[in-house]
């Protein structure tokens, strides 16, 4: 099956993702059969830069601005699909026809709170900053094509993840939903929704508070909390990516707008790093441009 949209599309909405959660987006119009043949067909590889806009940590009400670089691509039969901060592979070739299954490894870092001069807020700032947490998994999927049109989709994915560099020392499972299809032969659109769920260390490395807190006044000591694991989030985020030759399937330069929305749901909305210092409603704005080769 041909892949319609630029590979930086699908790499820029990962890449730019809020520490929350993010995904993708797609839509229709005449396209080329893959007697054709495109980019995609065989290997190419996709680089390029995102500008991100997004919270400083997850459960942030201040925003940081971010530039990121992406890179996807394809290699002897290999999918290299990109994550925040990471990269999962697909072993599994695409069918010619109908539906295709995906599975392979994945890794990613998480840098939430690593950074205290990123941490837009002093009182969070005062508890400290976090170890980079270095997560090692599995993602699997199956795409279901041709829905309403002769090239739409719509992919189930799932990523679960384990820390291994004794940071949260937790696990990770995230499943989505996206419905991808070309609206042009220049322009191609995609609607996502993600949802995360983590576990007790996870949760209590990232969402417990303590107590007391000797660097800050009386007065600004957020209460103690004991966070436990469950769903942390859900959301949608819309993508856009448009070739600037003008055709989606020759590669070259294209240019990718994404807004995304993620809510933060159970302890990860109740602490007080975000029901007092923050906001459980999280929003992402990114532009991106990239080449395909």
């Amino acid at each position: 099956m041909i892949r319609f949209v630029p590979a930086i599309a699908a790499a820029a909405i990962c890449a730019l993702a809020a520490p929350a959660a993010a995904q993708q987006t797609d839509t229709a119009a005449p396209l080329p059969t893959g007697e054709e043949g495109t980019v995609f067909d065989g290997d190419f590889l996709s680089v390029g830069v995102g500008v991100g806009y997004n919270p400083s940590y997850s459960g942030s009400d201040d925003y940081n601005v971010n530039v990121l670089p992406i890179v996807q691509g394809s290699v002897w039969g290999i999918d290299i699909n990109p994550r925040p901060a990471g990269l999962a592979l697909d072993l599994i070739p695409d069918a010619a026809e109908g539906v295709s299954f995906s599975a392979g490894p994945m890794v990613r870092l998480r840098n939430d709170r690593v950074d205290a001069d990123d941490i837009n807020d002093d009182v969070v700032a005062a508890y400290g900053e976090l170890d980079r947490a270095v997560e090692v998994g599995a993602s699997v999927g199956v795409k279901f094509p041709q829905l309403l049109n002769p090239f739409d989709s719509l992919s189930l994915s799932l990523d679960a993840t384990w820390d291994v560099a004794g940071a949260h020392d937790g696990r990770t499972i995230s499943p989505s939903v996206t419905y991808f299809t070309p609206v042009s032969r220049a322009t191609a659109a995609s609607l996502s929704f993600s949802t995360s769920f983590v576990d007790d260390d996870f949760a209590d490395y990232y969402y417990s508070v303590p107590s007391t807190n000797a660097a800050l006044p009386a007065e600004d000591v957020l209460p103690g909390f004991n966070a436990e694991g469950g769903m942390q989030s859900y959301g949608l985020n819309l993508l856009v990516a448009h070739d600037l030759s003008g055709d989606l399937t020759d590669g070259g330069l294209s240019l990718v707008g994404i807004g995304g929305w993620t809510k933060l749901v159970g302890d990860a909305a109740d602490t007080p790093f975000t029901s007092i210092r923050g906001d459980d409603d999280q929003y992402l704005v990114a532009l991106g441009v990239g080449y395909t080769f």
